[in-house]
């Protein structure tokens, strides 16, 4: 009888002692629960969100012990930016990557991303977006009923077009270029002299190909990505624009979700970020050098010129500043002058 009731006990810790350490094992805690998340996208799958999208889902399949799937939807499937933000505000989808642009109406402090000539270079533009100036925006997000869990990379934008070649000022005068449905981006490009207009990114193509609009105006990737260079001739460096990617989630939803899936949600877009950035900036380079190679001529502009277009848009931050937010604007100077060491 002891035997048996020996046998028993060791039989009753072992089963404890494996229910423990199975819980120990677990990828998954009691906080996380089963879900399928929709992330939407404006772009095609082989843009670098793809890379960026593709590493968030391998982290939230580690991060849940595999309790979350991740459904990419590409090239406008669930609507355009616009659309899929306004789908997120409502709560009837989860994620979306957007570029600020196109959601300027809904948080005009977005705008600030749109002002000409606002950062010099990539690293500029990262030390902005990761530090305290991003965080600023991101809490503005809420309001809007929306999160932003993290800034991914869309990029310079440049100017194509098949009139000229942009060397100076004057270049730009009388040209017709296609601009995002933005006031900023409108103004910017009026100012320059250009008959600016405002059209769907769909439409671009047809239009260019049609003669309707002379030019356009994106990153290099998004030049190459959407074959720009078969309907231009010319590719000018301009850089005269860095709006970025957020990857948002519709706040109706995030409140559902635990801390722990929260921070999850977080730690993963954050993850995607790092991994879509610098597949951003290789197939940037790599862009560049297959629309060279497909026609394109490409030229930079001087200093002298480029300090000249410069001073010619300055008065695009005085007319935008009321719409913006002159704290939002006062804030992002502040925070370059700060990076600059200025």
């Amino acid at each position: 009888m002891a035997t048996k009731k020996l046998a028993l006990k060791k039989t009753l810790a072992a089963g404890l002692a494996a229910t423990m350490v199975a819980g120990l094992l677990a990828p998954a805690s009691a906080e996380i629960s089963k879900r399928t998340i929709r992330v939407s996208n404006g772009v095609a799958e082989d843009h670098p969100n793809g890379e960026g999208v593709r590493a968030m889902a391998q982290c939230f399949d580690e991060k849940t012990g595999g309790e979350w799937t991740l459904n990419a939807f590409w090239s406008s499937a669930l609507g355009d930016d616009l659309q899929a933000t306004q789908a997120l505000r409502s709560g009837t989808q989860e994620m979306v990557v957007t570029s600020s642009s196109p959601i300027v109406g809904i948080v005009p402090a977005l705008g600030v991303f749109d002002l000409p000539f606002l950062f010099a270079n990539e690293k500029e533009a990262d030390a902005v977006l990761d530090g305290e100036f991003g965080q600023y925006i991101s809490d503005m997000m809420p309001a809007a009923n929306l999160v932003n869990l993290a800034y991914w990379e869309n990029g310079f934008r440049n100017l194509t077009n098949s009139a000229r070649p942009v060397t100076k000022l004057e270049d730009f005068s009388g040209m017709r270029v296609r601009v995002m449905q933005n006031n900023v981006f409108l103004d910017t490009f009026q100012t320059l002299g250009t008959n600016a207009t405002p059209m769907a990114f769909g439409e671009v193509f047809s239009a260019l190909e049609t003669g309707a609009i002379d030019g356009q105006e994106n990153p290099y990737v998004t030049i190459d990505t959407s074959k720009f260079y078969e309907v231009q001739k010319y590719l000018s460096n301009t850089r005269h624009a860095y709006t970025p990617f957020m990857v948002l989630f519709s706040k109706t939803i995030w409140d559902q979700y635990s801390e722990e899936e929260q921070q999850i949600l977080v730690d993963c877009a954050v993850a995607g970020r790092d991994v879509q950035r610098e597949a951003s900036r290789k197939l940037s380079e790599e862009s560049l050098a297959r629309v060279e190679e497909a026609g394109l001529e490409v030229n930079d502009i001087d200093t002298a010129e480029m300090e000249k277009i410069h001073e010619a848009v300055q008065g695009v931050y005085e007319r935008h500043a009321e719409e913006i937010g002159p704290e939002v604007i006062e804030k992002m100077q502040a925070t370059l002058a700060e990076i600059r060491g200025e």
